[in-house]
């Protein structure tokens, strides 16, 4: 598949469905907390999306399950929602998708339940800010390698884990498109960045190795030595100038 340049009117559907996608995701945010499951989050996750006039779209894809991936400690991505009880001091990536007239949005997030260890904090901020300094390498006349090789410099300097084996990767009309997203990369190397592409950029940390194992579940992925895990995503798109994230919420 070649990488999909996006018109301005498409990039505007682009927008508005992060834009859903950001509130509802703030929705099951304010619901994480000590005794509520992931299969509750889930079904926060859903409504929410559907109430706004947008369609789920994780759930059915390639069979997964649910509409919200809940991967919990030391799950790293893909986890399903299901009767698991969250607990104090434990932390949960959420990660949503949505689709609005043909055009698809996608966007994660890490919270801590409740009162979390300073490890833990230091791991989602640091995880949250390697999202940030790969989104700001997301400009027209770079190379896609800008953006990993940002990422995993900044997570190496702080000692983390650069999960290689799961990438951000292009959306726009499918959840998927060309080109895969590495968290690792060399600069200047890779196609060229340029205005109309759309990609969701999306950092996994771990505080230990950077292996990872898959469930008997065959969908969630978690870090081979059992330590905590992160995981940020924004997508965004690629300007004249500054890169713009499509999933925020408006003022």
């Amino acid at each position: 598949m070649a990488i999909i340049l996006k018109t301005e009117k498409e990039i505007a559907i682009m927008r508005r469905a992060g834009h859903i996608l950001a509130v509802a995701l703030e929705e099951v945010k304010k619901n994480v907390r000590p005794g509520i499951t992931t299969r509750e989050l889930d079904e926060i996750a859903e409504r929410e999306l559907l109430r706004r006039g947008t369609t789920p779209s994780f759930k059915g894809y390639q069979g997964f399950p649910a509409s919200l991936c809940a991967s919990v400690n030391e799950e790293i991505v893909h986890g399903i929602p299901g009767g698991r009880v969250l607990k104090e001091g434990d932390i949960i990536s959420l990660d949503i998708g949505n689709i609005l007239e043909g055009f698809q949005a996608d966007m994660a997030v890490t919270v801590g339940v409740g009162e979390i260890s300073p490890a833990a904090q230091r791991l989602i901020s640091a995880t949250q800010a390697a999202l940030t300094v790969g989104i700001a390498q997301a400009r027209a006349g770079g190379h896609l390698g800008d953006i990993g090789a940002a990422v995993e410099e900044y997570a190496q300097s702080r000692g983390y884990g650069v999960v290689r084996e799961y990438t951000g990767h292009g959306i726009g009309r499918n959840m998927h498109e060309d080109p895969q997203i590495p968290n690792f990369g060399r600069r200047g190397k890779g196609p060229e960045l340029k205005k109309g592409m759309t990609l969701a950029i999306e950092p996994m940390l771990n505080i230990g190795t950077e292996k990872t194992k898959v469930a008997p579940d065959c969908w969630t992925v978690y870090t081979a030595d059992g330590s905590l895990s992160a995981h940020f995503e924004h997508t965004v798109a690629i300007t004249d100038g500054e890169p713009e994230i499509l999933t925020l919420i408006e003022e």
